[in-house]
């Protein structure tokens, strides 16, 4: 009998969820008498990519919550058993493992940059390795997701962007956890009703071309649904855009009891066509209601259409923002740099690491913006700056005040990223001169390991 299809990976399989070698690392580690000896790994990126001048830190607090209650189920470890590669004595240890070391990191929504670490952990070398996969895992797509719609948010200024991007994106598991990483970054919606509920973003949606295709005609169609629902969004490109809002206007005219908040533009040169019917919608003496623009729109067509001075009120974007298509991936590492209190480097060409437990310092002027960041060793003392790793796990149990929901990473974003100069925030290819050093006692221990 074929086993049932399943589309998601169940809270009690969570620790399954990992590469090969991170299990038989750790069975030699226990056969070795090694499994205990403390350790500390370091999550962090080496290179920004070309498109982006700071990553949006986002996901780690959730996934160091999340896998400080890690366990190996009985399920799990038949499953294990099964494949042969694992001694019973070893499979008995893992069943009872628990995680009981500590997790450092930067709050939700931190602004960061080369290897600066994201997060820490400090723990048995054992379970600090059997949280890799899954931490990357976790941590790599909120943050991919967060640094594209934070910059889709902030080309939009104090205009709407909602997330409508849910169709095409990599899985279901991306579509509903992205949702809590545009909320970060700053979107006021998303169409996503699982994601919306869940992560408590505003649900948003107008209709589809297939509505008005589905009636005999489009003033048909926009009766039905203004009739439905009161001040709602339509759809006007399904035939002829500007014979679209003419449409709106005449069934506006006709029927004084139907009502329209906004519409809709999703094809075209959006630019031109918002003002058009910006102009037939104010001499109709409809200037309350809003346009509202989608169709593979990002951060620089954003930009550019406001540049133009289009009438645009809100942005729908979809799938340039949903699978970061610019820079879908960040090079993201967890790497040992520290055993048995030593530090610990690689020195492979162009995959170095900083060495130790670590700090990071920003410091701000006397009117509040960012001077630049020194990345600190843990234990240093008289960094100037507000050090940003924070202790989210404490031997083993979540530290729930410092942790933060994403109605308060969404804040922390909004009142950062004004505080950093220009080349931090410009949606332009090319580096920040934003200033990030290591302190002196870090740089000297690197230089000698």
């Amino acid at each position: 009998m074929k086993e049932p299809l399943t589309l998601s990976v169940a809270d009690d399989e969570l620790a399954l969820l990992t590469d090969l070698y991170q299990l038989t690392m750790t069975q030699a580690y226990w056969k070795e008498g090694m499994h205990d000896t403390p350790a500390t790994f370091s999550l962090f990126f080496r290179q920004l990519p070309p498109s982006r001048r700071f990553i949006l830190a986002c996901g780690q607090q959730h996934a160091a919550a999340t896998l400080s209650q890690l366990h190996f189920n009985d399920s799990a470890i038949e499953k294990l058993a099964s494949t042969g590669r694992f001694d019973d004595d070893f499979l008995n240890w893992l069943s009872n493992w628990r995680f009981s070391g500590d997790i450092w990191t930067v709050p939700e929504g931190t602004p960061v940059f080369p290897h600066q670490p994201l997060l820490e952990v400090d723990a048995p070398i054992a379970e600090a390795q059997l949280l890799e996969s899954l931490i990357m895992n976790l941590v790599q797509l909120e943050t991919v997701l967060a640094s594209k719609a934070v910059r889709m948010a902030w080309a939009a200024g104090d205009r709407p962007v909602v997330d409508f991007g849910m169709r095409r994106v990599h899985g279901i598991d991306a579509a509903v956890r992205g949702v809590r990483a545009y909320k970060t970054a700053g979107l006021s919606g998303t169409s996503n009703v699982l994601g919306g509920l869940r992560h408590g973003l505003a649900l948003n949606g107008t209709m589809a071309h297939s509505y008005i295709l589905a009636h005999d005609d489009e003033l048909s169609a926009f009766r039905a649904f203004a009739r439905h629902y009161p001040n709602t969004t339509l759809l006007v490109d399904t035939y002829d855009t500007l014979q679209g809002v003419k449409n709106v206007i005449e069934i506006l005219s006709d029927s004084p009891s139907l009502s329209v908040s906004s519409i809709r533009l999703d094809s075209g040169d959006l630019g031109s066509l918002a003002k058009r019917a910006r102009t037939l919608l104010d001499d109709a003496g409809y200037s309350a209601i809003k346009i509202i623009a989608s169709s593979g729109l990002d951060e620089v067509s954003i930009a550019d259409l406001i540049a133009q001075g289009a009438p645009i009120d809100a942005f729908g974007v979809g799938t340039q923002m949903g699978v970061s298509a610019d820079a879908p991936v960040i090079d993201m590492s967890y790497k040992l740099v520290e055993y048995a209190g030593e530090p610990r480097i690689k020195h492979s060409p162009g995959k170095t690491n900083l060495p130790g437990r670590k700090q990071i310092y920003r410091r701000r002027d006397t009117q509040g913006q960012y001077l630049g960041d020194t990345i600190a060793q843990r234990d240093e003392t008289g960094i100037d700056g507000e050090a940003l790793l924070v202790p989210t796990v404490t031997r083993g149990a979540i530290n729930r005040d410092v942790m933060d929901d994403a109605e308060h990473a969404r804040t922390r974003v909004a009142e950062a990223l004004p505080c950093f100069p220009g080349t931090v925030t410009s949606l332009a290819d090319g580096e920040s001169d934003y200033p990030v050093e290591l302190s002196d006692a870090l740089a000297h221990l690197s230089s000698k390991v």
